[in-house]
């Protein structure tokens, strides 16, 4: 009987897809990349979901974030992805965690019954943290680079961190990585020289800060806000769920 993955048991076999079905991924950083992977996730079959972040939808996501809407702004966007999630396959299992990942939380957070990590978080300590974690527990991890700043999704690649080029996070993540004894980590990055933003008085968070009631860390605290546009993190995020489904079912 036809179903609503039907055409996905074609290319991958009914086997593979029950795989999915049983496999439980958790996702840090639910935003332009992370909801991305999580979309291309669940309408792959995946059965199981962690979310994990802090934030609240704000008017500013609606340009790159999928869960983001007029109807989701001021949610949390755990709980507003969560929804869309449930609305695509019903039966999936989701737990959400409305939370800034921290060393601390390592053990409430990262659990071993995960099949697999995506790491898109934006904060350099939360994701070295995350991946050390991540590779103590020998769970499979594949982590984000910066996609902001950028214009061409044509340059983003799949790498392990140590191939990586150009990418400033890259560089920064490799070093810290190496520091600490991590010798491999699957990436996705850009090979695009980075932009500079235009950055106004009318257009910058810092000065007209407008993230929503309830945000626990406004853009205000952040020392420059990357532009961003919505065929880049996307095209992260979906890179991400490919390497992910193909590491799950082989």
């Amino acid at each position: 009987m036809l179903n609503e993955f039907s055409r996905t048991e074609l290319l991958i076999g009914k086997k593979a897809l029950l795989k999915l079905a049983r496999s439980k991924v958790a996702v840090f950083g639910i935003g332009g990349v992370g909801t991305f992977a999580v979309e291309g996730l669940v309408r792959a079959g995946v059965g199981g979901f962690v979310l994990v972040d802090d934030d609240c939808v704000c008017l500013t996501n609606i340009n790159r974030q999928i869960h983001a809407t007029r109807k989701t702004i001021g949610r949390p966007k755990v709980e507003a992805m969560k929804d869309r999630i449930l609305e695509i396959n019903p039966a999936v299992e989701v737990a959400a965690f409305q939370t800034f990942y921290m060393p601390e939380q390592a053990q409430e957070l990262i659990r071993p019954d995960y099949d697999y990590i995506v790491d898109a978080i934006d904060t350099v300590t939360a994701k070295i943290d995350l991946i050390v974690n991540a590779k103590k527990q020998d769970i499979p991890v594949i982590s984000s680079m910066g996609a902001g700043n950028k214009l061409d999704p044509a340059k983003l690649k799949i790498a392990d961190i140590y191939d990586t080029t150009i990418c400033p996070l890259a560089r920064v993540m490799r070093r810290e990585l190496r520091k600490r004894g991590v010798t491999a980590l699957k990436v996705v990055y850009s090979q695009e020289e980075p932009l500079k933003p235009l950055d106004t008085e009318e257009s910058s968070c810092q000065v007209n800060c407008i993230c929503p009631k309830g945000t626990t860390r406004s853009c205000t605290v952040r020392r420059q806000i990357p532009g961003s546009i919505s065929f880049v993190p996307s095209v992260a995020g979906l890179l991400i769920a490919s390497e992910v489904i193909k590491d799950l079912i082989t």
